[in-house]
C-alpha cells in the first residue's frame, strides 16, 4: 500500500508540479466496503498546483484523475480530492 502512495505521489509530482502535495491512504477506514474487496484502495489527495490557477473544480480533479489514469480501477478505488490553486492557499 505504502508503494501505492508513492507511485499517486509520483504521477501527481510530474504532471501538476505541485507546491503542496499531501497523499493520504485511507483504505483502513473502508476496511470490508465492497470496493475493498476488489484490492482498490481508498485514498485522499491535497495538491496545490499553479495549473489548477482560474480552472473550476471539475477540471481540477480531471487533470488529477488524468495524471493517476493507469491506477484507477486497480489500485485505486476511491479518490478524494482537495485541489488547490496557490491564490486560494491559507
Amino acid at each position: 500500500m505504502v508503494d501505492r502512495v508513492e507511485r499517486i505521489r509520483e504521477l501527481l509530482s510530474a504532471a501538476l508540479s505541485p507546491s503542496v502535495l499531501e497523499v493520504g491512504d485511507d483504505s483502513h477506514l473502508h476496511a470490508g466496503h465492497a470496493g475493498a474487496a476488489s484490492g482498490g484502495g481508498h485514498y485522499r489527495v491535497k495538491i496545490v498546483s499553479e495549473r489548477f490557477e482560474g480552472l473550476r473544480l471539475v477540471m481540477r480533479h480531471r487533470l488529477v484523475y488524468d495524471a493517476v489514469q493507469g491506477m484507477m480501477h486497480s489500485d485505486i478505488h476511491a479518490l478524494a480530492i482537495t485541489a488547490l490553486a496557490p491564490s486560494e492557499q491559507s
